[in-house]
């Protein structure tokens, strides 16, 4: 499958306001599901230009952005160094490889990244061992969309995702206490030309 070149759209990507108002949605409802606190380390994984990543790092001690698209993270670094932030870092995921998440955190946020990612059970289980006892993931992706969310599917490996599979696979990851909340609205026009309302959830879960 062709992979869409974010790097071509690092430049831009924060110029639309919808994707702006989105990710603030996203970073809202994590904050409602997550006691955030200053001895957190967590991770922001499929970052891109840091949109929820910025709205999180006040209240944690750190958060990484981790992204595979170097564009993207560019974008992130500069923006740090614009407001001087120091608690932000940011890591790069080769795409020609297998994910291997090495350090630990007490929560990983995933961000409309995931229809994007083919082997998800591989992630998860990423998701879960980088995890401290006790630690939580926040998942943020479209419901099931019949491929209309996208009109570019470049590099769309699902269109969207039924909640109970989701719950399903993280279950299967060794998470528990799995819930989910609708964390988002986008309108936007379809592929057929009509404005069509599409939703975006927040699932989460916590490693024993």
């Amino acid at each position: 499958m062709e992979q869409r070149d974010f790097d071509k759209d690092a430049a831009s990507y924060d110029m639309k306001p919808g994707r702006v108002k989105l990710a603030q949605d996203v970073a809202t409802s994590i904050m409602d599901a997550v006691k955030l606190n200053s001895d957190m380390d967590i991770l922001d994984f499929g970052c891109g230009t840091g949109l929820v990543t910025l709205q999180l790092q006040p209240f944690v001690r750190t958060i990484t952005g981790a992204d595979s698209s170097h564009g993207m993270l560019d974008v992130l670094r500069a923006k740090i160094a614009e407001r001087k932030l120091t608690n932000i870092k940011t890591e790069f995921i080769d795409p020609e490889k297998s994910v291997v998440l090495k350090n630990k955190y007490y929560l990983v946020v995933c961000s409309m990244t995931l229809h994007h990612v083919k082997e998800l059970v591989h992630i998860f289980h990423e998701f879960h061992n980088c995890l401290l006892p006790g630690g939580q993931i926040c998942i943020a992706d479209l419901d099931s969309d019949e491929g209309e969310f996208h009109r570019d599917k470049t590099g769309v490996v699902h269109s969207g995702f039924d909640r109970a599979e989701m719950r399903r696979l993280l279950i299967a990851g060794g998470f528990q206490d799995v819930r989910d909340v609708t964390a988002a609205s986008v309108v936007r026009e379809s592929s057929d030309g009509r404005s069509r309302e599409f939703t975006v959830f927040l699932m989460t879960g916590r490693r024993c």
